[in-house]
């Protein structure tokens, strides 16, 4: 099993983006009027919504502002994004949608772009694939000719879209369509699924009728048979209102003239092929989108890159690294620092690596009040590692206070210019005070909760920046300050959804408090700021407000504070030991231990899983109804779509009976599994099989075993990471480095020429002016390791190459072909 598991390739999709605004939104049906409408977006993989923005205002052109982010755990063909009006008494209406091809997603990769809003046509909202043969047979007519008949075989669909939030009733229609004729069969209704299994057969007679003078009948080579074709059409069967269109896919016949049989998986496409006619100006969206799909390796082809890169904080000079020549040939890109410090992270490798290059970028700070305020290499690895580790930090610290910032709304505009009729600036001033003596309070007194991590990295950073500038007293806490405060509280205050401290963008006013916010307390953090005069502040009203803060005691808070955090003494506990909320959302939840099937036991509930316990409670905010002890978790596994007729639902296997639950869709079903599986996956009595069904009418469903207690029929899902905190697949971030060292080959040339002209002239006065972009200290040490990179890099390509050529086969269930529409 180990060597099956270590030669699997894994396809490893994820999408992050910004919905960013619209612009001349078009009118829509029904009652709503342009000046009233209220509108928000969503985000479908094909039907599948698994995305949705707040609802912006009456506004034609409203900004929505919205980040997102989420790994594709299926196969999909299309990523569409949707306006809606919001509807008062009726339901909500479509304005317009992008819809994109997966295939296209590469063209607006990483950049911003204006998409028109196509019309929302029924027919053309598809989803699914349909597995089908075709074979022609030879018969003996009734006057003794021989003639061709067709068989078409419906074996089977996969992943139908859901109707009105339940699996779908569908059927199929088969039709032999050619010039003056269309013979249709349609086969039985299957109910409550979105993976229907049809297998049924149909003969289609493609014998040429006895008005035909040349031959009673005619062979497969024959011309005519271009323009017969299969249509099979999908159709949702609906008891009191026309049935549902569902998709379609045509098959040329011809398919059959090199093969008497063909077998093949289809992609369903829209009714016509999706024909769009013209229609009014909808309005336009702006989207950035970044779409990365990765082909993953088995884990040791990756060892000789990791090697690599985790050597790079034991090399001398740290330039002549892996790590830091991967950073410098890809300085413009800042998503290339990431992986590499997920893996250094993984490895108890980063605080050494990441020492090092400050003192690098220290040995070229001149002046200690400039200390750490570029975008170099160290920064923006601190940076990420911050994002990374502080998560819970900040959901500790300031979660709280956010929530209650935006939830109760007060004024606190004290710019005299934007102050709104009405408003009163001292009270406003007052208000404003209070959240910040809030904010400031409760992050000075949160150095026990600050990860031991982040303490180390300040620790470091300290030290280097004293003996770089012994002469200045304040620069081992503007060091600190001017990563904890300036590049980590303050950002996380002025955007909140960012860092997952709350689930949309902020209204304008709320925006516009948290700006304030952000400002005074990222100038209180300040140790440098502190001693200086107020005439510095450009604002007249921020000068005024600040005035109130300029005490001793705000200043020996912050010191105390920057002290703890970067003290000698070595953590061995942190807030992250507190209860602290991993994820929460509503689902649909089974009553455990009922046996009859029906709808009333499926019931809205809202799920919240910690580090310490799983609870759902009826709405949010409520007491839990449930608390199961995480520890107490055997088994987080999927449930088969058969147990209850419902997607993307999972069960959750404790103590005592399972609990069921359903996921809104299926990015939300992927992370409850692997949340769940993380915070319990070295439980005490973890399961190795499970049951993919459920128990009833006394036996389980997937292997009919009588014995409700019988040990379950499939194996559990082994969980590969290794670390909660740190959700870090190691393989998936080598596979992303090797990907960008592979599209910056012309800059690893350009460097080792840039090593071999240094080594031969004895330094760089003589080198080329491109070359001065690179950081080479010692050009024979960096030469060596470019060499080593070169090798690791060759070899994988290789890999790559050969693996390649094993992609799943055309018309096979995981590369199914896109139907051709007339």
């Amino acid at each position: 099993m180990a060597e099956e598991d270590d030669a699997k390739i894994r396809i490893l999709q994820s999408l992050r983006g910004k919905i960013c605004e619209a612009k001349n939104l078009g009118p829509v049906s029904g009652q709503n009027r342009q000046r009233d409408l209220c509108t928000f977006c969503t985000i479908s993989l094909d039907q599948e919504e698994v995305f949705r923005t707040k609802v912006f205002d009456k506004s034609g052109s409203p900004f929505y502002g919205e980040d997102f982010y989420f790994e594709i755990p299926r196969p999909f063909q299309f990523l569409s994004f949707y306006v809606y009006a919001k509807g008062v008494f009726q339901r909500d209406l479509p304005v317009g949608k992008v819809s994109i091809r997966k295939d296209d997603l590469c063209k607006y990769s990483g950049k911003e772009h204006w998409f028109s809003l196509q019309p929302v046509d029924p027919n053309s909202e598809v989803q699914g694939k349909v597995h089908l043969e075709m074979r022609l047979n030879e018969v003996i007519t009734e006057n003794g000719s021989i003639g061709q008949h067709l068989l078409v075989r419906i074996i089977e669909c996969k992943e139908l879209p859901l109707i009105s939030g339940q699996n779908c009733d569908p059927y199929a229609t088969v039709s032999l369509v050619g010039p003056a004729r269309s013979d249709q069969k349609k086969t039985k209704v299957k109910k409550k699924t979105s993976n229907p299994c049809f297998e049924e057969t149909f003969f289609f007679e493609v014998t040429r009728s006895s008005s035909y003078s040349k031959k009673s009948h005619f062979q497969v080579e024959e011309e005519d048979i271009e323009k017969l074709e299969i249509k099979v059409d999908l159709w949702n069967s609906e008891n009191l209102a026309q049935d549902v269109f569902l998709g379609e896919t045509r098959v040329p016949v011809k398919v059959l003239r090199n093969d008497l049989t063909h077998k093949a998986w289809y992609l369903l496409q829209p009714k016509g092929n999706g024909s769009k006619s013209k229609s009014d100006d909808l309005g336009s969206l702006r989207l950035k989108l970044t779409y990365i799909e990765d082909m993953v390796l088995p884990s040791a082809c990756y060892k000789p890159l990791c090697n690599l890169l985790l050597k790079s904080p034991d090399v001398k000079p740290i330039s002549a690294s892996a790590a830091h020549i991967l950073g410098d040939i890809c300085r413009e890109r800042y998503e290339v620092v990431l992986p590499m410090v997920r893996l250094l992270l993984y490895h108890n490798r980063f605080v050494p690596f990441v020492s090092a290059v400050a003192a690098l970028e220290l040995d070229n700070t001149q002046e200690a009040n400039t200390i750490f305020r570029g975008n170099s290499l160290a920064t923006r690895c601190i940076d990420d590692m911050m994002k990374i580790v502080g998560k819970s930090y900040l959901a500790v610290t300031l979660k709280p206070v956010i929530d209650e910032i935006c939830d109760s709304n007060k004024s606190c505009e004290i710019d005299p210019i934007k102050l709104k009729e009405g408003d009163n600036v001292e009270v406003n001033k007052e208000n404003l005070q209070g959240y910040v003596q809030k904010v400031f309070s409760l992050i000075t007194q949160s150095s026990s909760s600050c990860p031991p991590l982040m303490c180390d990295v300040f620790r470091s950073l300290r030290q280097l920046a004293c003996k770089r500038f012994p002469g200045d007293p304040h620069v081992q806490y503007s060091a600190v300050s001017s990563f904890v405060f300036l590049r980590f509280f303050a950002v996380a205050v002025l955007s909140p959804h960012s860092f997952q401290l709350r689930s949309h963008l902020p209204d304008p006013e709320i925006s516009r408090t948290l700006t304030l916010i952000s400002k005074t307390i990222q100038t209180l953090g300040s140790w440098g700021s502190l001693s200086k005069k107020l005439s510095s502040f450009k604002e007249t009203y921020m000068y005024d407000f600040f005035k109130s803060f300029q005490e001793e005691k705000c200043i020996e808070k912050v010191k105390k504070f920057l002290d703890e955090i970067s003290s000698n003494v070595n953590k061995e506990s942190s807030g992250l030991e507190d209860a602290v909320v991993l994820k929460e959302g509503e689902v649909q939840k089974r009553a455990q231990g009922k046996k009859r099937l029906g709808k009333k036991n499926f019931k809205k509930r809202w799920l919240r899983v910690t580090n310490k316990e799983l609870t759902y409670h009826k709405h949010k905010g409520k007491e839990a109804i449930c608390i199961i002890n995480v520890k107490n978790i055997r088994a987080v596994e999927k449930l088969d779509e058969s147990a209850f007729n419902r997607k993307n639902m999972f069960q959750v296997v404790h103590s005592e009976k399972p609990l069921y639950v359903q996921a809104g869709n299926c990015v939300e079903a992927s992370e409850w599994l692997e949340i769940l599986g993380q915070v319990s996956r070295c439980n005490e009595g973890r399961l190795a099989t499970f049951h993919p069904s459920n128990y009833t009418g006394g036996a389980w469903q997937c292997c009919k075993s009588q014995s409700s207690s019988a040990p379950g029929c499939k194996p559990c899902t082994a969980t590969m990471l290794a670390n909660l905190q740190l959700d870090i697949d190691c393989d998936r971030e080598a596979e992303r480095l090797f990907s960008f060292l592979s599209s910056n080959d012309v800059k690893l040339h350009n460097m080792e020429d840039a090593c071999a002209s240094m080594a031969v002239y004895q330094g760089p006065q003589r080198e080329p002016e491109e070359y001065s972009k690179f950081t080479i200290q010692e050009p024979k040490e960096t030469f060596q390791t470019l060499k080593q990179l070169r090798n690791v890099m060759e070899e994988l390509q290789r890999q790559h190459d050969t693996r390649s050529d094993t992609t799943a086969q055309y018309g096979s269930l995981d590369n199914p072909i896109v139907g051709k529409t007339s």
